[in-house]
């Protein structure tokens, strides 16, 4: 059974620090826990068997059955009125319950599991959406190198749909640590020879995934073992690196469905 606090001031430590969480993008990696907002993510989070340590729900939301429901899986809740939960909330428009779950910023990279690589991607949006492309195809371990924008932050998290929680999740590495892995690393590049649909991908693998004006670092390209070409029939010079993602894991995931 859930304790149970009725807040109604906003000088609450613990809304202060649900502030900071939901306001910061990055303050997960100080105060060890990540703000969670919306019945969406809430479920995802709950479905994956993802510890939960407070649920935070307005009174509206304490009266819903289904709601209410969701916040019984957290050991404490916190009910408050709808205008003190908006001084919590990062979005313009406010959800009505949100989780605060611990953050491990110490996992290991596992190796033999395909990967995906972010180098130094900026955009919440990208890293959000290859998240995402990269839990649908089977790849269940991503690596962020040092620059990538921060993964547990609210708005990664809200483009990632919930996706992290089916992800094994590491940041703030250098190009030297991807040895871990013992897996081969896969490039996309508009001066390879090879073209995607022409090339028997090595599986599993990690595809590196680059920074979105400058694409992947000298240094750890000279790392990939391959690299391949995407057809762009169309003319374009180059595409949005959460579209690439998603096409070169969808042909990862297309290879290994092939008969032998």
């Amino acid at each position: 059974m859930s304790q149970v606090s009725h807040i109604t001031s906003r000088d609450n430590p613990a809304l202060q620090r649900l502030r900071k969480l939901s306001q910061d993008g990055g303050a997960y990696r100080k105060l060890g826990s990540i703000w969670l907002e919306g019945d969406h993510l809430v479920r995802a989070c709950l479905q994956r068997g993802y510890p939960v340590t407070l649920a935070v729900l307005t009174e509206a939301a304490a009266a819903d059955p289904v709601l209410r429901a969701l916040a019984d899986a957290a050991p404490k809740q916190l009910v408050l009125p709808t205008a003190l939960f908006k001084t919590v909330s990062g979005l313009e428009s406010p959800a009505q319950i949100g989780f605060e779950v611990p953050h491990d910023d110490k996992p290991a990279i596992k190796p033999g599991l395909d990967a995906v690589v972010l180098d130094r991607l900026q955009d919440a949006g990208n890293v959000g959406t290859i998240l995402r492309s990269a839990a649908a195809m089977g790849f269940r371990q991503v690596l962020a190198l040092k620059g990538t924008a921060a993964l547990w932050s609210p708005k990664v998290l809200r483009a990632g749909m919930g996706a992290h929680f089916g992800l094994h999740l590491i940041e703030g590495l250098a190009p030297a640590d991807l040895e871990a892995l013992q897996l081969p690393l896969v490039a996309t590049s508009s001066y390879a020879q090879a073209q995607l649909h022409q090339v028997r991908l090595p599986s599993p693998c990690a595809w590196v995934m680059g920074h979105e004006g400058q694409g992947v670092q000298a240094e750890l390209m000279q790392r990939c073992q391959l690299t391949v070409g995407i057809p762009q029939p169309g003319g374009e010079e180059s595409l949005n690196v959460g579209s690439a993602a998603a096409i070169c894991l969808y042909e990862s995931a297309r290879q290994r469905l092939l008969p032998p």
